[in-house]
């Protein structure tokens, strides 16, 4: 279980474990995953980089375990869309006062693509944005000022805008390894234990001491 602590180290207050900095109910983050921002207050990601996400869309923005955000990384949720179905891309439901509309209708102003959810081990690179309905797997990469409108497979690099696969990290004989081990869920000892081997990149040095 992870500390109550901000700062993974004394001296360094530009990078912050997310999970004890998070107030809002409707974000989840995992043990030990950290923020980056050398910019603005990392305390304030939740502030500044969870953005038009809105109580009354009941979305979720949910980030696993041991993942490592870079400044400036932006999570873009449903209300920032407009609806596409409608025949005016115009939020009227938005300014319901202005029309005459029925304020409990306010959602039919955007589309709703669903919640972001982010796997394990992910790192996500400087100033990358991800869209709503977005799901990223176990591992995977997200490259600088990447956009992601689509789900990445675990342990899959994508880049550029729109974000696309560039290559994957292991063979899918090791993905599937890793994806099995699932060592983020080990217990901290453990973790400790085997830090060589995981750092590695050796799946057969894991292998033999999870086995």
């Amino acid at each position: 279980m992870q500390a109550e602590k901000i700062y993974p180290r004394s001296s360094d207050k530009e990078t912050v474990y997310l999970k004890n900095v998070i107030t809002n109910p409707a974000i989840v983050v995992g043990d030990y995953t950290m923020y980056n921002d050398f910019v603005n207050d990392p305390v304030d990601f939740q502030k500044n980089n969870v953005l038009y996400h809105y109580p009354i869309n009941h979305d979720k923005l949910i980030i696993g375990k041991f993942c490592s955000i870079a400044c400036g990384a932006r999570f873009l949720f449903n209300s920032a869309n407009h609806s596409m179905t409608s025949l005016a891309t115009y939020p009227f439901p938005i300014f319901f006062e202005e029309w005459g509309l029925d304020v409990s209708h306010i959602t039919d102003a955007w589309d709703n693509k669903g919640d972001i959810v982010i796997g394990n081990d992910v790192w996500i690179g400087y100033e990358a944005v991800i869209f709503a309905g977005v799901t990223i797997g176990d591992g995977a990469i997200i490259g600088t000022r990447a956009v992601v409108t689509k789900d990445v497979p675990p342990y899959t690099i994508v880049g550029g805008v729109p974000a696309k696969p560039i290559r994957k990290r292991f063979s899918n004989d090791d993905i599937a390894a890793l994806l099995k081990m699932k060592w983020w869920d080990w217990p901290v000892e453990q973790i400790k234990e085997h830090i060589a081997e995981i750092q590695s990149g050796k799946i057969t040095d894991l292998e033999r001491k999870y086995l």
